[in-house]
């Protein structure tokens, strides 16, 4: 029998969402290999209240005291934390039919199969958009603070979080220029196949402390072809066991104490801006998302009054948060 009915096809376009709405989050974080990586050290956290709040570690409490005998210990009060605040954004696509498209594709399977068509596009649409917002300055009308934001150029002007990165030294990330920075006494001209090496290890070990530190390399393509021509094919170590099995292009560093990996974001239609790498602990790196809205379909099935067409929405609510830079670098060339 023909599915033509409204109420059939409402029914039949609901299921088809929601046989695929729960794999919203995975399909996005899957699309992305810094993405992917939050999702794996569980990174993608749920917020409830009218903002995000980050809780920060910002200060020492100043009573540490080497002492003999019955010599006073220093037991002061300090104040240690405070919260970094974050305004949660809204995004979403719409699957839209037709009812041109229904009439022409009445038959179930032909229905089905125009069904799959249009969840496929806004499905693509989402992670493409949303791995742009990752990577935007959080500029755009209701778009997140995506990593532009987040490890900026200039690192001690305006506010993140609602925290002054003027006044607050502790809450800046750090920024290197590959044409103005000098490693082991040797003045840098560029990221060249020569001195990309150098650069990662000089960038790694600054950011370092102990066993923590950048825990991912994210690169531009130019930079991801520079660190991969620097490697001779015996020398390359390609992932393939994390990312690399993931599908994503990467490569391994080791340096600086780590092993870490390097993974290219450029590419096709990217938004990773030219030249620049970014060094990112992605322990201190959240997707933070409200419980009711983490890429699912919402709105419930709609009909729009003044057309012929049925409406399905799908989206998240949230914001991409940060809460220590200690870790988190830059490394860009301005005159490439």
């Amino acid at each position: 029998m023909p599915l033509t009915s409204t109420e059939k096809l409402q029914e039949a376009f609901s299921l088809a969402l929601e046989d695929r709405s729960a794999g919203y989050a995975d399909l996005v974080s899957n699309s992305n290999a810094i993405l992917s990586v939050m999702k794996a050290r569980d990174q993608f956290k749920p917020f409830s209240g009218p903002t995000i709040r980050e809780r920060l570690l910002y200060n020492e409490s100043g009573t540490y005291i080497r002492y003999a005998g019955y010599q006073y210990l220093n037991p002061s009060p300090a104040e240690l934390f405070n919260d970094a605040e974050f305004t949660a954004k809204q995004a979403a696509v719409s699957v839209t039919l037709s009812g041109e498209d229904i009439l022409k594709n009445s038959g179930r399977n032909q229905l089905k199969n125009i069904m799959e068509e249009h969840i496929s596009a806004a499905e693509t649409e989402l992670t493409d958009r949303f791995v742009e917002d990752l990577h935007s300055a959080g500029t755009a009308s209701n778009q997140i603070g995506g990593l532009q934001l987040v490890i900026p150029t200039t690192v001690n002007s305006g506010t993140y979080g609602g925290i002054s990165r003027v006044d607050n030294a502790i809450w800046r990330t750090s920024s290197y220029d590959a044409n103005s920075i000098t490693v082991a006494g040797t003045a840098i001209t560029g990221v060249t196949s020569t001195t990309v090496k150098p650069l990662f290890d000089h960038i790694m070990i600054r950011s370092s402390r102990g066993q923590k530190g950048p825990n991912l390399i994210a690169c531009s393509a130019e930079h991801y072809i520079t660190y991969s021509a620097a490697t001779t094919n015996i020398q390359r170590i390609n992932d393939e066991n994390g990312l690399g099995k993931l599908g994503f292009t990467s490569l391994k560093y080791y340096g600086g104490g780590k092993s870490v990996d390097v993974v290219l974001e450029g590419g096709i239609g990217t938004a990773m801006p030219s030249n620049v790498s970014y060094f990112i602990d992605t322990s201190a790196l959240k997707f933070r998302y409200h419980p009711d809205r983490n890429f699912v379909k919402f709105g419930g099935k709609q009909m729009p009054i003044n057309q012929d067409a049925v409406v399905q929405h799908i989206g998240f609510y949230g914001n991409l948060t940060m809460n220590n830079p200690l870790h988190m670098a830059k490394l860009l060339d301005s005159t490439p």
